[in-house]
């Protein structure tokens, strides 16, 4: 809506480009338009209603503070926050409009209501914050049946072990074998039989790598 029909062709050519990015934007917008040949009445068109103004109402303080800086030199103001009397938070544009003579006449403005969306950040943010885990080296894995967790468990302990299966010495495989332990690899059924094939062992020397590493202090294997 405006409020006359007497303002220069470029702002009037404004409105219904304002009202159609309110209505691209719904009730969370508003678009309006400034005549700015009269900064204490500028507001000559509005689409949507989200700041409580009026028609008729003066131009911001921030526009006055831009133009007494800059001039006719003055840029556009683009994605800035601002906040409404009753709390709104708004993400605002101002653009501000020429004559033929590149002098300033008004500007159109875009707010558009952010609370709703802040809102929902805070609830999306609120789910989506995981921690780190209690093992901080350790990337949980999922597992579709136990030999798939069998060789996912065993899989990462030789994928970080410097020397491959083929060349593994004794210390070697006692080593992979304790860093199963830990990781509780011995915990799953049939995890012994499929170390014992992927070292090269029987499953005899297997429990006595085991034994031989839970009564070896953690430090004295390398």
């Amino acid at each position: 809506m405006n409020i006359s029909n007497k303002y220069h062709p470029k702002l009037e050519a404004l409105f219904p480009i304002a009202n159609g990015i309110y209505q691209t934007f719904g009730k969370n917008a508003e678009v309006v338009v400034h005549d700015l040949e009269q900064p204490e009445s500028s507001l000559i068109y509005m689409a949507g209603n989200i700041t409580g103004r009026k028609l008729g109402a003066p131009i911001t303080n921030l526009v006055l503070e831009t133009l007494k800086k800059n001039g006719d030199h003055a840029p556009n103001l683009i994605g800035y926050q601002s906040t409404t009397k009753d709390g709104k938070i708004l993400k605002s544009s101002t653009i501000f409009i020429r004559d033929e003579n590149g002098k300033i006449i008004g500007c159109m403005c875009i707010n558009l209501d952010l609370t709703d969306f802040l809102t929902c950040q805070k609830i999306l943010e609120y789910y989506i914050k995981t921690e780190k885990p209690f093992e901080p080296n350790t990337q949980e894995e999922f597992y579709n049946d136990v030999n798939d967790a069998v060789e996912g468990i065993v899989q990462s302990v030789l994928s970080d072990y410097p020397v491959p299966v083929k060349l593994m010495e004794k210390d070697d495989k006692l080593n992979i074998v304790k860093r199963l332990d830990e990781k509780g690899g011995f915990l799953v059924k049939g995890a012994v039989d499929y170390v014992a094939n992927i070292l090269g062992v029987s499953r005899y020397t297997v429990y006595n790598y085991l034994d031989e590493a839970r009564s070896t202090p953690i430090n004295s294997i390398s």
